[in-house]
């Protein structure tokens, strides 16, 4: 029986998009200029805390946009001490595969899905974060064979839970020349996400987009601890002191591995999806980071969902900058919160 599939059209090449789509001068050394201090970042050379911030997905231009430029306020009072990548999340994992799948799928939510129409979105979304806030940002993996429609404004790249495993994913993690963060897996395994980070932090030959290819390795690979489901289903979280403390052990036991780091993940199953308990999630990190210099060289860096209003809702409630997927916090508590981060970063 033939593939029960409608191939409904031929989508433009990453280069296509990028030519009919093409960045600037100033962007391109924008990128160059801030991946550098993310390689000094991940290999120690610069102390600054990084924080990853912004919506849980990126669902609307005009509020992501807004939401960047206050962010960039913030970031040039705090430049000293913590250096931000805005998560512009476009390509959002589903658990049972229903439901808003992020922009690349969907530009506008309430609309049928228009995959051309979200790639153009997407690329175009991105230029301008850049362009009018000199800000590169975050995207989540979750098509490894999408990564190049973006690949020349993104500074970072996460892998997230239900990836980690995926072979295809570690293998395209090692060509990417940008920081990527592997989360544990929901069942809260670390050896796979580490053994995710190995591979991705060597050579490898494979298939990519019809090509035969060869990838050098990604020597800032590394762990993003985001807490786990039991068996049960219910949260855990692994943020703790001796969660870190764990990581770090498997670190010093494996030194084939480069530049060790650790990003810590506020929400999802470390704070039950409570998107309040990030603030005091995060600051239960610093006081683990001020405890044991170790940990203090090994944690990076955090992850906030963030928003212009606190919380979420229904892909049709109409609330300019709320999340219509996981809740997040408001504007107020992240500017907040950002400013006492800078605080209790010690360098």
């Amino acid at each position: 029986m033939e593939m029960q599939m409608e191939f409904v059209r031929m989508l433009p090449t990453p280069q296509e998009i990028k030519a009919q789509f093409p960045i600037d001068e100033k962007v391109k050394a924008l990128k160059e200029e801030r991946d550098k201090v993310l390689a000094d970042i991940f290999s120690g050379k610069d102390e600054r805390l990084l924080l990853i911030i912004g919506p849980c997905s990126a669902d609307n231009e005009e509020a992501v946009l807004d939401y960047m430029h206050r962010l960039r306020k913030v970031q040039d009072d705090v430049i000293d001490k913590i250096f931000i990548v805005p998560r512009v999340y476009t390509n959002k994992p589903r658990t049972v595969g229903l439901g808003y799948k992020g922009m690349l799928h969907q530009p506008d939510p309430q609309k049928k899905e228009d995959m051309l129409a979200g790639l153009i979105a997407i690329r175009q979304m991105h230029t301008r974060v850049v362009s009018e806030t000199g800000f590169t940002c975050a995207e989540e993996m979750l098509y490894p064979e999408n990564h190049r429609y973006l690949s020349d404004l993104l500074s970072y790249v996460a892998v997230g839970a239900r990836s980690v495993e995926n072979q295809g994913h570690r293998l395209t993690a090692s060509g990417l020349g940008i920081p990527v963060g592997m989360k544990n897996p929901t069942s809260g395994d670390i050896s796979v996400m580490m053994n995710a980070i190995i591979a991705a932090q060597n050579g490898h030959t494979f298939t990519y987009r019809n090509w035969e290819v060869h990838t050098p390795g990604n020597e800032f690979s590394h762990v993003i601890l985001r807490g786990y489901l039991d068996k049960f289903g219910n949260s855990h979280p692994n943020y703790h002191y001796e969660d870190i403390v764990n990581v770090a052990r498997y670190y010093k036991e494996h030194p084939e591995i480069k530049n060790p780091a650790v990003v810590i993940d506020c929400n999802h199953n470390n704070s039950g999806k409570q998107y309040l308990e990030q603030i005091r999630i995060a600051k239960d990190v610093f006081h683990s980071c001020h405890s044991n210099e170790d940990i203090h060289g090994l944690v990076k860096g955090l992850m906030i969902e963030s928003y212009i209003e606190d919380g979420s809702q229904p892909v049709d409630g109409g609330v300019y900058g709320k999340s219509i997927t996981d809740p997040c916090l408001g504007w107020e508590k992240t500017e907040k919160l950002i400013y006492q981060f800078a605080d209790m970063v010690i360098m």
